[in-house]
């Protein structure tokens, strides 16, 4: 097929069905539409690929009390023993998309795979809510859930969800319930866009460099301070005291370098970090873990880390 460039042979068929599918569903020239008509279709997507929620997992919707909203979050939970740790999620989306059910499959088969709870927010999004309201409810749930559960916790996110997570644990690492761990997959940190993956995977299927500069021109506030680590957590000028991390990234994706740079800077910081390149995938692969055998084995991986870390434990 014409189209595919540098990618036609580097990616192996059954990743390119997956991205033909993605993109029938949701073309690359939709960011030329308005928010909503984006979300209709987004949200389409997102209910033609979910694939259903393990039998064992039990589901219950509710809202946290921030000052002037609430905050929907699904909590899910997996009968026959009690969790040992919690893994708080946010869900990806470039911050203009999804919600509590775009992940749904996504968080249920997380929960069934550690044995965790999970607890899934449903932050504000742009552009009715420029940041830090999506940085802001973040920490909302993160402050609820130390106070309302004694579970040790572990930040989760991807992609946009990976940058709040980070954000998230940068934040809060002085408090005196402080994360355990995060998992970050394929996460946007505002790394530098000169060098790297950004120059590598410019048009990479599925996310573009232009894709990324769009996003972070809808979430901006007006005018948004370059060096504000809750905004990029790259930015920030201090990397010590994080939480022990472990980060997956995809090799065709403009933001596989955020995640080698941001594990660099924790362990120069004294820290515990560990980045995975995921050969031949690209953003968003967690859709294909179905139907692609690299993106099953790359899920398996995360929920090995979100495991491992929720036990205390660093096999890396």
């Amino acid at each position: 097929m014409t189209g595919r460039g540098k990618y036609e042979t580097r990616l192996d068929p059954a990743l390119w069905a997956y991205i033909d599918r993605v993109n029938a569903w949701y073309p690359p020239e939709i960011t030329g539409l308005p928010i909503d008509r984006q979300r209709a279709v987004y949200d389409r997507m997102c209910r033609a690929f979910h694939q259903g929620r393990p039998t064992a997992v039990k589901v219950s919707d509710g809202l946290v009390a921030a000052p002037s909203h609430d905050i929907p979050i699904r909590h899910y939970q997996l009968g026959g023993s009690p969790a040992r740790a919690m893994v708080l999620y946010f869900h990806g989306g470039g911050f203009i998309l999804g919600g509590l059910d775009s992940h749904d499959d996504i968080c249920a088969e997380l929960c069934a795979g550690t044995g965790f709870d999970v607890l899934s927010v449903d932050y504000r999004l742009a552009p009715e809510h420029v940041h830090p309201a999506a940085f802001d409810d973040a920490m909302t749930a993160f402050t609820w859930a130390v106070a309302t559960s004694d579970l040790p916790l572990v930040l989760c996110g991807e992609s946009a969800g990976g940058n709040l997570a980070a954000a998230v644990a940068h934040a809060t690492r002085q408090h005196a319930r402080t994360a355990i761990g995060q998992v970050l997959i394929y996460p946007g940190l505002g790394g530098d866009e000169s060098k790297g993956s950004y120059v590598e995977h410019a048009e990479a299927p599925l996310l573009s460099v232009g894709d990324i500069a769009f996003y972070r021109d809808v979430r901006s506030a007006k005018p948004q301070a370059p060096d504000d680590p809750t905004f990029s957590p790259l930015r920030d000028s201090d990397f010590s005291g994080l939480p022990p991390t472990v980060v997956i990234t995809a090799e065709c994706d403009p933001l596989s370098s955020d995640g080698e740079t941001y594990r660099d800077r924790i362990l120069a910081a004294g820290g515990k970090a560990w980045c995975h390149e995921e050969k031949r995938l690209v953003h968003s692969f967690l859709r294909a873990r179905t139907t692609v055998p690299a993106a099953a084995e790359a899920f398996a991986r995360i929920i090995a880390a979100a495991g491992a870390l929720g036990r205390s434990e660093w096999p890396y």
